[in-house]
């Protein structure tokens, strides 16, 4: 049975996918008894209290569906299975009680430990980046867990309308599955086939539930950015060292990564740098993001979501087309569309505010 699952593994899939339809009114029952939910504020558009812990299905659900499929694997994944509990309990925690950004960025780095530390997921070679090859493994600990942090980070606050964060993440998810399939990385693959299934029940709950709507929480945001950046340190690897087929390798590996998590990316750091000129602090909270910004133009939460799934896999397209074009010259191309896209949304917002 398990060797015709992973003779189809998109099947896994569907069991991690029924496992969160399982588990998923659990959660909506024990968040509303125990008042773990987000009450209208002025950054919100929803009204009355929504549950806001979708992230324990989404974790429990993937990690469960997984460990079916790959119990075999336990003793290698163990680190990694044992940094994502981590990770969705830090997010569970800021969900409940608010933790302070210095807080929140200590449990981020001692789950980062657990992935780059001990299951020894982590970037070793730059790809030639500043002429920079292999590295040594203390600047290898280091760059990892910026690299980590900062997607981390970058997933959480991509997370502010309806389906934009779990949608990007089954994108991105699914970009990784079909590329680890390809190479023969079939555990790789069938990890991020589990999250796609968890992550599409809740995207239904989120997007289309009324009485029924639930929040991923920073539980389930951090778990996604956790994730993806296994994803992506395991992809750069991979590459960097020549062990996928010819046909499939990727000089530019790191470049495609940054491509495919443009938006998240390319917004974060649009939207530090902004805070920082006008002299506030980057962790402050606003509503200058990406998504804030499509709903200034009156498009809803579904259609800014469907803008920003539809410009992501423009840019995955760019990645793949560029995945042997020099790093900074695949780099500059993403972030100049980024630029003249986000440009255009500013003008179309000016003009609908001088209309009206």
């Amino acid at each position: 049975m398990i060797t015709f699952f992973h003779n189809h593994p998109f099947l896994i899939g569907l069991v991690s996918c029924l496992m969160a339809v399982a588990g998923m009114p659990i959660v909506i029952k024990i968040a509303k008894q125990k008042h773990f939910v987000v009450r209208p504020n002025k950054r919100m558009s929803h009204t009355g209290e929504i549950p806001n812990i979708g992230g324990i299905d989404i974790c429990f659900s993937f990690l469960l569906a997984y460990l079916i499929f790959e119990f075999h694997d336990f003793q290698q994944s163990q680190f990694l299975l044992i940094g994502v509990l981590a990770i969705m309990a830090v997010g569970l925690v800021d969900d409940i009680l608010i933790l302070s950004p210095s807080a929140k960025l200590l449990g981020e780095t001692l789950a980062g430990i657990a992935l780059v530390g001990f299951a020894d997921i982590r970037l070793t070679n730059l790809h030639g980046i500043f002429g920079i090859y292999e590295i040594g493994i203390i600047p290898s600990y280091l760059i990892s867990l910026f690299v980590l942090i900062a997607i981390i980070n970058a997933i959480n606050l991509i997370d502010g309308v309806d389906g934009l964060a779990s949608g990007l993440g089954m994108l991105y998810c699914l970009f990784f599955t079909v590329y680890f399939l390809l190479v023969g990385e079939t555990n790789w693959a069938i990890l991020a086939i589990c999250l796609i299934g968890s992550l599409a029940v809740y995207f239904c709950y989120n997007v289309f539930g009324s009485k029924h709507k639930i929040f991923m929480g920073d539980s389930g945001s951090l778990l996604l950015g956790y994730m993806l950046t296994a994803f992506v340190f395991h992809f750069c690897e991979i590459n960097a060292y020549n062990e996928v087929p010819e046909a499939l390798h990727m000089v530019a590996a790191p470049a495609v990564a940054i491509c495919v998590l443009s938006i998240p990316v390319f917004d974060t750091i649009r939207v530090s740098l902004t805070r920082i000129k006008h002299h506030k602090s980057p962790f402050n909270a606003d509503k200058n993001h990406i998504h804030h910004l499509l709903l200034r133009t009156g498009l809803n939460h579904i259609q800014t979501t469907c803008i920003l799934l539809a410009v992501s896999v423009l840019l995955i397209g760019l990645g793949i087309i560029g995945r042997n074009w020099n790093f900074w010259l695949l780099v500059a191309t993403d972030f100049l569309i980024c630029t003249i896209l986000t440009f255009i949304l500013w003008r179309i917002i000016d003009y609908k505010n001088v209309k009206h």
